[in-house]
């Protein structure tokens, strides 16, 4: 007797569901763009979630762990997000005062979730995108440059297979289990039909291609630099700015962790409406119980992992042209949730796309990428041998060409996960480097390293992104990519990227410095 899967079956293929615009952004009284404007939940706040108390999934040369509790107290989700939005559009001075007082260390942030978060910036309306994909014949101007940065990474994002799964995330929990439990019947019984997400008889918008938790968490680093553009801390230093906004945001999400670990038997089971990676969730825990960089990212499971590589993407744009200070801001983000490999991989992706904001060269972008990795590292090693096989080993295959030898000489398969710095760095750095600063060529190669796809293919579109602008997205993956889903960050759902892109390029922080303006 043939064996059958558990589960039912459909009887008939559900209709896709039919798309709505999202709603436009409000222009608040005061010229304020108000992010809320969306009609998301009033607690649909994004919060940390229970710190990782052990490493998970495996062992690793370094065995670290985190401590992580409750023990801070919070406002409630709602009054958090009033208060925030209060603050935020009328410059409150119990938050002024504390990033103020910012030298190094802001003792808390009431910057959280609800639907008064406000941004100070100036609505953008958007031009009907060019038909063409093809690459301008000029060097795109800032503004495209930060577009293809956003919609790169998305389109990187989306492109690996772990996006479904994140995506999945959006169905009902019981969708989930069945996939679990089809994936058990075909390991106890050999079948190679191996199950994919599924929606069944629910409507399967979420499962549809789209970015996942790459791109939205790069959408939270790029409000901490509308933050530190708006009027609640423009007292401050330019560089004061972000840094105090980086860490308004984080302490947000830390509170919220410690307010979700009062109200649950455990911190392990708090159940929070966000989605991260070990090390972020680690950071989380740690300055929930009061602890500080750099002891947040090096008292961490997974410091040595690449989230900070992505957050280091979109903060680059503050310093536009100026590597070092791109990666000292990178570095001052990461200590939040990484040590070791996962600080310089931020240090270098930082680099690099300061690099490109200023240069269509690859090579020159890379480089910078390369001066901020030490050589005695293991992602310097990888980095560098990767380069030189993207440069040496193509045979006039491009990126493609090289994927078997990226796959065999610089992916592990060892570990657990494949999320380490140490290679998806690297393979990012060399495919862009083969496929010439082409995101059309550099993310497919990326998304074909099984392996490392939750996130190389992300970092290698957010170089060559950049490098080629908004109009070297496709059509139809800047459509499919633009809008986020809220998969990991729910508050995030409906955020437009172009429109993202466009808030950014109209700040003042991502303009270049006057030359002669001394870095502080």
């Amino acid at each position: 007797m043939t064996p059958q899967p558990p589960g039912p079956r459909p009887d008939a293929t559900p209709s896709p569901t039919q798309r709505t615009p999202d709603p436009e952004p409000r222009t608040a009284p005061d010229g304020t763009w108000d992010r809320g404007a969306g009609g998301l939940p009033p607690d649909s706040g994004t919060g940390g979630v229970g710190g990782v108390s052990a490493h998970a999934g495996g062992p690793h040369p370094d065995h670290r762990t985190s401590a992580a509790g409750a023990g801070v107290r919070t406002l409630a989700g709602g009054e958090f997000g009033a208060l925030a939005g209060a603050l935020a559009v009328a410059g409150g001075r119990p938050l002024v005062e504390a990033a103020r007082g910012w030298a190094g260390d802001v003792a808390f942030g009431v910057l959280g979730p609800g639907p008064g978060l406000r941004i100070a910036g100036v609505r953008i309306v958007e031009r009907p995108a060019p038909p063409t994909a093809s690459a301008p014949a000029e060097p795109p101007a800032g503004p495209r440059r930060i577009e293809g940065l956003l919609l790169g990474l998305a389109a990187g994002d989306a492109a690996g297979w772990p996006a479904a799964r994140h995506r999945a995330s959006r169905m009902p929990e019981w969708t989930r289990r069945l996939t679990r439990e089809l994936d058990t019947f075909a390991e106890q019984n050999a079948t190679t039909t191996l199950p994919v997400p599924i929606a069944l008889n629910q409507p399967p918008e979420p499962l549809r291609l789209g970015p996942s938790d790459d791109a939205e968490w790069a959408a939270f680093v790029a409000e901490s630099v509308l933050t530190a553009a708006g009027v609640l801390l423009s007292d401050l230093s330019r560089s004061r700015r972000m840094r105090a906004a980086i860490d308004l945001a984080w302490n947000a999400l830390a509170s919220e962790v410690a307010a979700a670990a009062e109200r649950a038997p455990e911190v392990e089971s708090a159940v929070l409406p966000l989605r991260a990676r070990i090390s972020v969730r680690a950071g989380l825990g740690n300055l929930a119980t009061g602890l500080r960089p750099p002891a947040t990212g090096h008292d961490n499971p997974h410091y040595f992992d690449d989230a900070a590589c992505i957050r280091a993407c979109v903060l680059a744009v503050v310093h536009p042209g100026d590597a070092g200070a791109a990666a000292d801001l990178a570095e001052f983000d990461a200590r939040y949730t990484q040590d070791g490999d996962g600080v310089h991989g931020a240090r270098a992706m930082a680099a690099a796309i300061a690099a490109a904001l200023a240069t269509a060269d690859v090579d020159a972008a890379v480089e910078a990428a390369l001066a901020q990795l030490p050589e005695a590292t293991e992602i310097g090693r990888n980095a560098r041998h990767a380069v030189d096989l993207a440069r040496t080993r193509t045979d006039g295959g491009g990126a493609f060409a090289i994927v078997p030898i990226l796959e065999h000489e610089i992916v592990d398969h060892v570990y657990s996960y494949g999320i380490a710095a140490a290679e998806t760095v690297p393979v990012a750095l060399a495919l862009a480097t083969a496929a010439r600063g082409r995101v059309t060529e550099a993310v497919p190669a990326a998304a074909c390293l099984s392996r490392v796809a939750d996130s190389a293919p992300a970092l290698a579109g957010a170089l060559t992104g950049v490098l080629g602008g908004g109009d070297s997205i496709p059509a139809a993956w800047r459509e499919a990519c633009r809008t986020l889903s809220g998969c990991a960050l729910p508050r995030l759902a409906g955020t437009d990227l172009v429109e993202l892109a466009a808030l950014l390029a109209r700040t003042e922080l991502t303009s270049p410095k006057p030359q002669g303006m001394i870095r502080t």
